[in-house]
C-alpha cells in the first residue's frame, strides 16, 4: 500500500509511519515542524520530509490511504486535496482499528496507568516469546518502536487514550477501537480543555464500555469508586472482572509482592504501580499467560520510560523522573516515593506544564497533592500560560491551590536550576515530576547535582 501521513512528525504518528515502513508499505509524509527524536528516527529510515510545510502536490490519486494527525488543521491544504480526490482518509485510531479488525483487540483505558499497564503486558509477552502487535504511549526498553504491526499476530494490544482522534473527528481515540478485552485503571478528571466538566469526562468511559464487543471482557479497578459505579451500572453483555490492590510490604527499600508461592521482590514500587500490576495480570491471564508465568516475567520489569524512572543514584541519594502532572498522579507518585524511602528526605518538584494544570480554575484540584513531600517545589512558565492563551496564574494562586504554606514556587528556569544545584541531597530522594523539562533542565546533569 502507498500511505501518506499528514503531520508525520508527531510522537504517535512517526512511530506508526516507522511500523508501516518496517511492514513493507510505501510511506510518505509532511509536517510544518519535526523535532527530535522523531526527526532522527524518520531520517534513519528515509522517511523525513525534504522540506517542512504542506504540499498539496504530494497528494495524488494513486495514494491508497491518508493518515491525518491531530497536529494538522481542518483546512490543511493536503487534507483538502485528499478530500477533493476522494481518497480514503483515516484518523490515527481509525487506521489502527482497520489494521486490527480481524485480531483480538486488547485496549487499556483509564486516566492514569495506561502506559505502565501496557508496558507490563508487553514485557510479560516478550519474556515468554508471545508475539503481539501493539501501540503504546512511550518508548519501552527492549522495543525499537512504540507501534508494531504484522499480518500474522493474533493479538493487538492498544494503549487507548481519551484524547481526540483528529481535527475532523472529535471522538476520543479509545471510542474507535471496539475492544474484545478492555481495562479501565481509574478515572480522574483530565483534559479539561476538551472535557469541561467531570460528568462529561466520565461519560467518555461509559461510551468506551459500550464499545466493547458483545461477549467481551472488561477488567476494572474496583478500588476506584467512579470506575466501580459505571462498570456495575453498565448493561453491556460482557464479563466484568474486578481487580484490587494486591498485598505487599516494603523491607530495606525493596517492595515484596505477596504471592501463593511466598513474597516476591519486584523492581517497581508504589500502590499505583502494584494496582497496575494486578490489572496487567488479569489481562495476561486472558491472553493465555497463567499466574505463575506472569510472576516469573514481571519480577524483572523495571518500569516504562518517564514513569518513576531512576535517573541518578549515589550511596545516600536517589533521583527519579516521572511523567506525573495531573493532581491524582502527582499525589500518588509523591506518596509512593515517600513510602518507599520513608527514612529519607523527599524533595518533590512539580512542573505545571499542561493546559489543565495551568488553568486557574483547575488549580484547586491540586490541594494536598504534594503533602507527602518534605520539601515541595512548583515550577511553571508564565510564557507557557501566554502561549496557551490562558488567564495569568500568580504565585499566590498556586500557593493557595496546593494549600501548603512552605511551598516554593519558581517561574524562572535558571532560578529553579540554581535551587537544585545548592541543595544538600545527602539522605534524600529527588523527585522531578513533569511532562516538560522545567524550561530546559538537562536531566543528564542530575547525577552531578546529587553527588
Amino acid at each position: 500500500m502507498r500511505i501518506h501521513f499528514i503531520a508525520i512528525g508527531g510522537s504517535a504518528m512517526h512511530n506508526l509511519a516507522l511500523a508501516l515502513h518496517d511492514k513493507g508499505e510505501q510511506i510518505s509524509g509532511s509536517d510544518d515542524a519535526v523535532f527530535e527524536p522523531s526527526k532522527s528516527r524518520l531520517k534513519a529510515k528515509g522517511l523525513l520530509p525534504e522540506n517542512e510545510g504542506w504540499f498539496p502536490e504530494k497528494i495524488t490519486a494513486d495514494i491508497d490511504a491518508v493518515i491525518l494527525g491531530m497536529h494538522a488543521k481542518a483546512d490543511n491544504p493536503e487534507l483538502l486535496k485528499a478530500q477533493e480526490l476522494g481518497l480514503k482518509i483515516y484518523s490515527y485510531p481509525e487506521f489502527i482499528f482497520e489494521h486490527s479488525k480481524n485480531k483480538t483487540r486488547v485496549v487499556i483505558g483509564g486516566s492514569h496507568g495506561k502506559t505502565t499497564i501496557t508496558a507490563m503486558i508487553l514485557h510479560v509477552m516478550n519474556y515468554h516469546n508471545v508475539p503481539v502487535d501493539f501501540l503504546v504511549g512511550a518508548q519501552l526498553e527492549g522495543f525499537t518502536n512504540m507501534v508494531h504491526l504484522t499480518k500474522e499476530n493474533d493479538f493487538m494490544l492498544i494503549e487507548g487514550d481519551e484524547y481526540l482522534s483528529s481535527p475532523t473527528d472529535l471522538r476520543p481515540k479509545f471510542h474507535l477501537y471496539q475492544p474484545n478485552i478492555a481495562l479501565i485503571s481509574g478515572i480522574a478528571w483530565d483534559h479539561i480543555n476538551v472535557f469541561p466538566t467531570f460528568e462529561n469526562y466520565v461519560e467518555q468511559f461509559k461510551i468506551f464500555i459500550d464499545k466493547i464487543t458483545n461477549g467481551g471482557i472488561l477488567i476494572y479497578n474496583e478500588d476506584d469508586a467512579v470506575v466501580k459505579q459505571i462498570v456495575e451500572e453498565a448493561e453491556k453483555p460482557i464479563r466484568k472482572l474486578p481487580y484490587t490492590l494486591p498485598e505487599y510490604f516494603i523491607e530495606n527499600g525493596v517492595t515484596y509482592l505477596e504471592t501463593l508461592d511466598g513474597p516476591m521482590p519486584i523492581e517497581v514500587f508504589g500502590a499505583h504501580n502494584l494496582s497496575n500490576l494486578a490489572g496487567a495480570k488479569w489481562i495476561c491471564q486472558n491472553m493465555g499467560i497463567d499466574e505463575a508465568e506472569f510472576y516469573e516475567a514481571i519480577a524483572s520489569f523495571k518500569g516504562a520510560s518517564k514513569r518513576l524512572e531512576k535517573i541518578a543514584e549515589t550511596k545516600t541519594t536517589v533521583a527519579y523522573k516521572d511523567f506525573a502532572h495531573s493532581p491524582s498522579k502527582v499525589k500518588a507518585t509523591t506518596e509512593a516515593v515517600k513510602k518507599q524511602y520513608s527514612n529519607k528526605k523527599l524533595i518533590a518538584c512539580l512542573e505545571l506544564h499542561t493546559y489543565s494544570s495551568l488553568n486557574a480554575e483547575f488549580l484547586t484540584e491540586y490541594q494536598g497533592a504534594l503533602d507527602a513531600a518534605d520539601t515541595a517545589v512548583v515550577f511553571y512558565s508564565p510564557d507557557a500560560v501566554a502561549i496557551k492563551k490562558l488567564e495569568e496564574v500568580t504565585k499566590e494562586q498556586i500557593e493557595q491551590a496546593f494549600n501548603r504554606e512552605d511551598l516554593i514556587v519558581y517561574t524562572n528556569p535558571e532560578e529553579f536550576k540554581s535551587f537544585l544545584v545548592v541543595q544538600d541531597f545527602k539522605d534524600s530522594v529527588l523527585l522531578l515530576m513533569s511532562s516538560g523539562n522545567y524550561g530546559g533542565l538537562n536531566f543528564d546533569e542530575v547525577q552531578q547535582m546529587i553527588e
